[in-house]
């Protein structure tokens, strides 16, 4: 994928920028769901504000979006393809920047655990979970863990270190469908 970032007209364009668009995009889920959300925000979404100022960090404090990419993508080891968070942030707050990988579901779940993916016994898996407890600060990682929670969190910490940004955020949103 090219580095050069579109501004986007309206939530459908997100649509060209899904690994599977045939199968995540549609009404009610959770693609479509966090582009209207964040179309129709001016800054963050309500949810994700809320989220953000409960955690009560003074590195969060005041934080101003400076940049949003939908699907954005950042290359992991062991994997045939990158890590794709649903919507990247870089932010600026009062004690630097801040890059945030916001995760959404819609009466999904976060793929399997730690432990189904073990199961997998390919040499990618692992590579890719030696990485992710390097890049995390992790001596180990527990077998209930979903595992994409893991690489998007450490998505959001490579971001970081690419942007020279003091802090990273990985905040999770989970809405079941009405």
């Amino acid at each position: 994928m090219a580095q050069i970032l579109v501004p986007t007209q309206s939530y459908e364009e997100w649509r060209r920028l899904l690994a599977r668009p045939d199968r995540h995009w549609k009404s009610g889920f959770s693609a479509m769901t966090l582009a209207r959300s964040w179309e129709a925000a001016s800054g963050f979404p309500p949810e994700v504000d809320a989220i953000l100022r409960s955690s009560r960090q003074s590195e969060l404090e005041g934080l101003e979006p400076l940049l949003i990419i939908p699907e954005y993508q950042i290359p992991l080891p062991g994997g045939s393809r990158p890590s794709q968070t649903d919507v990247f942030v870089l932010a600026r707050a009062a004690t630097g920047l801040v890059t945030i990988a916001v995760e959404g579901k819609v009466d999904e779940a976060f793929g399997p655990t730690v432990s189904e993916r073990r199961a997998d016994k390919s040499e990618g898996v692992e590579v890719r979970l030696k990485f992710l407890l390097q890049c995390l600060g992790l001596s180990e990682i527990p077998g209930s863990i979903r595992y994409q929670l893991l690489h998007r969190t450490a998505s959001a910490v490579i971001a970081a270190q690419q942007f020279f940004a003091s802090s990273a955020v990985m905040v999770s949103r989970t809405r079941i469908r009405e």
